[in-house]
């Protein structure tokens, strides 16, 4: 039961200056400091991290300045607690996460404090190049059981296109495919097979992609 959670909890606000009572106006306890103005908390109970435990805070949020969620703390530490995107999640709605160990311990993993995440350009540069060199919209979003139709992806059947009637040379190729010599060198898929130097021909699973991927290419790379 939640209620297991309060009084651990309790005790931790109280350490921190809080004078803290449970279920007042529908919230799991609040917690009110001795200055001027009140400092306001409200705390949530649930045994694990949830997406109601989630809404219920932010509910909260316009009724006080403070918002500490408290989960049972899992064995191993192996709960959703402990996903770095949960403790993201808090960090950036400004909650405070707390676990409480069946001990009395409470541990807090995130504290209640504007934040914002440091921007990754890197990653932000890789995802708009993505975007920029994937030709038309090969992959539909939310699937995760196949081979996503990348940019390089189609690159690299594009170069098996050209090649399904005979093999070439990189420098063949380079008029169409700028970056086939490194396509060819690197082979990531296995696609392609060395004849002799400088030449390259088509490996049997290759043929198998054209064959596998041609309704997914786009009406230029499909005609090779």
């Amino acid at each position: 039961m939640e209620t297991a959670l309060y009084l651990p909890v309790k005790r931790f606000l109280e350490g921190l200056g809080f004078e803290v009572k449970g279920e007042v106006c529908n919230c799991d306890l609040v917690a009110l400091d001795c200055g001027a103005p009140t400092a306001v908390v409200i705390g949530e109970l649930k045994l694990s991290f949830t997406l109601e435990l989630v809404l219920q805070g932010v509910d909260r949020t316009a009724a006080c300045d403070e918002v500490w969620l408290a989960v049972r703390a899992s064995k191993r530490g192996r709960g959703r607690e402990q996903d770095s995107r949960v403790k993201k999640l808090c960090r950036l709605l400004g909650f405070g996460l707390l676990a409480v160990f069946a001990s009395g311990k409470v541990e807090a993993l995130v504290e209640p404090v504007p934040w914002r995440p440091r921007a990754d350009s890197r990653r932000r540069s890789r995802i708009v190049e993505e975007h920029r060199r994937r030709l038309g919209d090969p992959a539909a979003g939310g699937g995760n059981k196949r081979p996503v139709m990348t940019a390089y992806r189609q690159q690299a059947l594009a170069c098996a296109a050209a090649m399904a009637t005979a093999s070439r040379r990189p420098r063949d190729l380079r008029p169409d495919h700028p970056d086939a010599a490194k396509i060819l060198r690197d082979n990531v898929y296995g696609w392609f097979v060395r004849i002799e130097r400088g030449t390259y021909g088509l490996s049997e699973a290759g043929r198998e992609a054209l064959m596998r991927w041609k309704d997914h290419l786009p009406a230029a790379i499909a005609a090779e």
